[in-house]
């Protein structure tokens, strides 16, 4: 069974949004992790924005300590390039879990992700979670659409305008299949 690593970002906007059951519905039969220090990111969130605070209530979502010597060590390496004035601790402790268990890290931070990459460890991009369901089958181009523009209401970065997704799936579709053949 396929395990995923949430950061805030993706789970505190998902929220904003109201769509917290499509996330649910992208991990499908595999696990959803997070660390406490994602769980304390998220509850201080919800005391300015109550909708945060049913990231916290979700069933589906498992609460993971950091606590063995290899996850700690791993969130110390992180923590040398990650973590500044206290910021980054999520991520560094999203990294950790998704080196150690292992399983695949879900931020979007541009910082974390190349972290992720330099290190090895598997991690993707909630756009990236999106993409994937309309290939599988399981949500639509135009839910997702609908989910990206309410993702970008929140102020999620996404490399779109509002209603601009699937022109975008087609243009980076398209570029894929043309790197894809080019080889």
């Amino acid at each position: 069974m396929d395990i995923l690593v949430f950061d805030t970002g993706p789970l505190a906007h998902f929220a904003r949004a109201g769509w917290l059951g499509v996330l649910k519905t992208l991990v499908g039969s595999r696990r959803a992790i997070i660390p406490v220090q994602v769980s304390l990111e998220l509850r201080q969130a919800s005391g300015h924005e109550q909708a945060v605070g049913t990231v916290l209530d979700a069933t589906w979502i498992e609460l993971h300590e950091l606590n063995t010597e290899e996850e700690l060590r791993v969130f110390a390496r992180f923590a040398a390039y990650l973590m500044s004035e206290g910021r980054n601790e999520g991520e560094t402790a999203v990294l950790a879990v998704a080196a150690t268990m292992p399983a695949q890290a879900v931020l979007d931070d541009s910082a974390g992700y190349r972290a992720a990459q330099r290190e090895g460890v598997r991690c993707i991009r909630t756009l990236a979670l999106l993409c994937e369901s309309i290939r599988n089958g399981l949500l639509t181009a135009e839910l997702v659409s609908a989910v990206a523009d309410d993702l970008i209401e929140t102020d999620y970065r996404l490399p779109f305008k509002p209603g601009e997704f699937i022109p975008w799936a087609i243009a980076e579709s398209r570029h894929h299949t043309q790197n894809h053949t080019s080889m």
